[in-house]
C-alpha cells in the first residue's frame, strides 16, 4: 500500500508539471556565403514561472537565436520575447503573451539532500507526443564543471535520464517542486546529468526582471582558496579565509588599502571560508555601496570600507 501511494504521489507531481513545461523552438542563422545564410533549427525546453507569461530556460537553447517559438502543453504557439540572458549560469528569460498560464512551483535547492527522488521532465530527443519523464535520485550537490562556471552553486548531479532537448526542463522533487533547470549530460557516461540550482536560477531570473541584466559586484582582486601549505605559513587555520592574490591597481580593493597576501575574512555580515562564500556574499550586496570587508594581515586583524563595482561583461 506505502508503494502504491508513493506512485500515486509521484504521477500527481508529473501531471502537475506537465502543465507548465514548454517546448523552445529556435531559428537562427548560419553563414554559408558572403551574402547567403542557412537557418538552424533548435529545440529545446523550459517551463513556466509565472502565469504573466514568463518561461526560463537555458542559455544555450536560445544562444544567437533570432527568433523563438514556445509551444504550451495544449498545443498553442506563442512568439517568445527573450527579456534577458545570463551565459555563465546557463539561464535564460522569456516571455511570451498567453494568458491563463500555469505556472510550476519552484522549491528551495538549498534544503536538497543526496539520496531524495528526482523527476526530470523536458522535450527528450524532440519527440512527438509532449514532454518526456524521468525519475532517478540526487546524486551530488554542489558538482563544478570544466565547462561552466556558476555563480555559487554549483549543480545537482542526477541519475535521472537527461537527453538531448531536455535541457532548460525542470529537476523537481516529489511533490512536483521544481529544484533545478536540466543543463546538461556526459556523453561518454552513463546516469550522470546536471542541473542548476532553482536558488540559483531565482537569483538570475531577479536581476534580470529588476535590472535587464545581471549585475556583478567586483572588488578589484584576484584571491585563492586557504590550503594546508598557506594555512602554515601564514599561520591561521586551513579554513580561515581566501587570501587576496592580486589587487587591481585603481580598482576599490586597491583604493581601500588591500593589499596580496590579505586573508579576508568577512565582507559585511558574511563569513568568508572559500571562494564559493566570497561569490554568495558578492551576490548580496550593491554597486557603489560601502561594505565592511575584515582581513588578517601579518596576523593582525584589520577591516576596510569597500564601495564594489559593477564586474565588466567579458566577451
Amino acid at each position: 500500500m506505502a508503494l502504491e501511494e508513493f506512485e500515486n504521489k509521484i504521477t500527481r507531481a508529473v501531471e502537475e508539471l506537465y502543465e507548465s513545461v514548454v517546448t523552445i523552438r529556435s531559428i537562427r542563422a548560419r553563414r554559408e556565403h558572403p551574402f547567403s545564410s542557412a537557418p538552424i533549427h533548435g529545440a529545446g525546453s523550459g517551463f513556466i514561472v509565472d502565469s504573466k507569461g514568463y518561461v526560463v530556460t537555458n542559455y544555450h537553447v536560445v544562444e544567437g537565436a533570432g527568433r523563438v517559438d514556445v509551444v504550451t502543453k495544449d498545443g498553442k504557439a506563442y512568439s517568445g520575447d527573450i527579456i534577458g540572458a545570463d551565459q555563465e549560469t546557463d539561464v535564460a528569460l522569456i516571455k511570451i503573451a498567453g494568458k491563463g498560464l500555469h505556472a510550476a512551483k519552484l522549491g528551495d535547492s538549498e534544503k536538497l539532500k543526496v539520496g531524495q527522488f528526482a523527476l526530470a521532465i523536458g522535450n527528450s530527443l524532440d519527440m512527438p507526443g509532449g514532454a518526456t519523464v524521468s525519475v532517478g535520485v540526487v546524486s551530488a550537490l554542489g558538482r563544478p564543471l570544466p565547462w561552466a562556471d556558476f555563480i555559487f552553486e554549483g549543480l545537482v548531479q542526477t541519475d535521472a535520464a537527461i537527453n538531448p532537448g531536455n535541457s532548460g526542463g525542470p529537476l523537481a522533487d516529489s511533490e512536483g517542486n521544481v529544484i533545478g533547470i536540466n543543463t546538461a549530460m556526459v556523453p561518454f557516461a552513463q546516469g550522470v546529468g546536471f542541473a542548476i540550482p532553482i536558488n540559483t536560477a531565482r537569483w538570475v531570473m531577479d536581476q534580470i526582471l529588476k535590472n535587464g541584466r545581471v549585475i556583478r559586484p567586483a572588488l578589484g582582486i584576484s584571491v585563492l582558496n586557504m590550503n594546508h601549505e598557506l594555512a602554515i605559513r601564514f599561520g591561521v587555520p586551513a579554513e580561515s579565509g581566501v587570501i587576496v592574490a592580486d589587487v587591481l591597481q585603481g580598482g576599490p580593493a586597491d583604493a581601500s588599502g588591500l593589499r596580496p597576501g590579505d586573508i579576508i575574512q568577512r565582507i559585511g555580515g558574511y563569513e568568508i571560508r572559500d571562494i564559493k562564500g566570497l561569490l554568495v556574499a558578492l551576490s548580496k550586496i550593491l554597486i557603489q555601496k560601502g561594505v565592511s570587508v575584515e582581513f588578517l594581515r601579518n596576523g593582525r586583524r584589520m577591516e576596510a570600507l569597500i564601495k564594489p563595482v559593477e564586474r565588466p561583461i567579458e566577451n
